[in-house]
């Protein structure tokens, strides 16, 4: 039975079977029966720190939607996973971590970024993701726009528009005012040239 905990783009996390290549964590968003019957309550974060992990670390074993614990969510790829408004873990992750708030022209702490990121990327009370419409010319790469059909990753003159089981056949890069996806302080990490492990399809990898 899939659970709810695959993460996509523009926010909704949902339940699909397709495989993630990173995991992360927002706080205890399901309840103490969660493991039954995977599903989450209605609150889709407990706290700002959204990292962005490895699947595997230090042989660390877990059981998803364990009571008290962290929910476990998963991305697609870690373009993905910055757009959904996660970040570099700074424990498994270090070294990512590092390069990301640096690249993103920030040197004080995580926490500082952390409220920077939440600002940025989430619409309080409602849950909500933050799009704001933007003229796309100039965006970097990597970054997810939401099109009349959905998700788009922009890669060069390309735009690959994404569904829950990855990306399709790339499509013209679109012009014109878009809601972009990625928060504007990840942005910023991706133009100063921080590149996030893509999963693309066999034709462009």
């Amino acid at each position: 039975m899939p659970r709810q905990n695959r993460v996509q783009p523009d926010g909704q996390i949902i339940a699909h079977p397709t495989r993630g290549t990173f995991m992360g964590n927002r706080g205890i968003l399901h309840d103490d029966t969660a493991h039954q019957h995977g599903k989450l309550t209605h609150r889709r974060w407990r706290h700002k720190a959204w990292v962005c992990c490895v699947l595997s670390f230090k042989n660390r074993q877990r059981q998803l939607m364990a009571r008290n614990r962290y929910t476990e969510l998963f991305f697609y790829d870690e373009a993905v996973a910055l757009a959904a408004g996660h970040r570099p873990c700074a424990e498994c992750r270090r070294a990512d971590h590092k390069a990301f708030l640096a690249a993103a022209d920030h040197s004080g702490c995580a926490p500082d970024f952390d409220e920077q990121l939440h600002t940025a990327r989430a619409i309080p009370r409602v849950y909500g993701q933050n799009r704001p419409l933007e003229d796309i010319t100039g965006l970097p790469d990597a970054t997810f726009i939401l099109t009349d059909t959905g998700p788009a990753l922009l890669l060069g003159d390309m735009a690959l528009p994404f569904t829950p089981e990855g990306y399709t056949a790339p499509i013209k890069r679109p012009q014109g005012t878009h809601p972009v996806l990625t928060p504007a302080p990840t942005r910023i990490a991706l133009h100063n040239g921080f590149r996030p492990m893509l999963r693309l399809p066999a034709s462009l990898a």
